[in-house]
């Protein structure tokens, strides 16, 4: 789904790297928040392992291609904040080393891949959390769901920001159809390797994995309550 260089006007191009400054700049200080001693190097972990993925491309049509985007993963791993910046931090390498995206694109794919695959994955993980009971067991499944729906919401971004300053003659109801019939499929692939992640390290180390902080929290609330009436 990288975007390269010209393929969306110079106003449009100037404003994705605006918003992705400003989301880059916030994500640096709620990352505060989210990372301690024994959570930082998984952050690490993290990027290395969403870049590994995305070096798996699938051609899509009209000179686009999709590929594995980790957004939902990341943030379920290490934080919306956090992961924000693992995914920016991704996306800069790929532009100026190996050239996957364009330079004048890198806040547009930031935009596209990064924020809204995060803000996407986070609210609907958080949403099903609400919902489905308050145990570990449904942490994974839960990050699933949420990578499954972050996938085609990034590629219906790209077509509305295509609609908006596109600059190749493609039929927009064309590329909507490739960008989210193709996504979707690859949406299935993600949610199966983001459940099989998430899952293994919240089988060995739940306390590592920031979105069942609220789980474990409420583990302890439980434990703690028939404690406090007996004292």
């Amino acid at each position: 789904m990288h975007v390269p260089d010209g393929f969306l006007d110079a106003p449009t191009s100037v404003a994705t790297g605006v918003v992705a400054a400003a989301a880059v700049g916030v994500a640096l200080r709620g990352a505060r928040r989210e990372l301690d001693d024994r959570t930082a190097p998984l952050a690490g972990l993290v990027a290395a392992f969403v870049f590994a993925t995305q070096m798996l491309n699938f051609p899509v049509a009209s000179g686009t291609s999709g590929h594995l985007l980790g957004g939902a993963l990341a943030a379920v791993l290490v934080g919306p904040f956090t992961g924000l910046l693992c995914m920016a931090t991704v996306f800069l390498v790929q532009c100026l080393l190996f050239a996957d995206g364009g330079i004048t694109a890198l806040g547009t794919n930031i935009d596209l891949m990064g924020v809204l695959t995060v803000a996407v994955g986070w609210s609907v993980f958080k949403a099903l959390q609400l919902v489905l009971p308050k145990r570990l067991s449904m942490v994974a499944p839960a990050a699933g769901v949420a990578a499954l729906v972050s996938v085609p919401a990034a590629a219906l971004g790209f077509v509305g920001l295509y609609a908006v300053g596109g600059t190749a003659d493609l039929s927009l109801d064309h590329l909507a159809t490739a960008m989210v019939g193709v996504h979707l499929l690859i949406g299935i692939g993600e949610a199966a390797i983001t459940t099989l992640a998430v899952g293994s390290i919240v089988a060995v180390r739940p306390d590592l994995v920031h979105g069942a902080r609220r789980v474990l929290e409420t583990r302890e609330l439980v434990v703690r309550a028939p404690a406090q009436a007996q004292a």
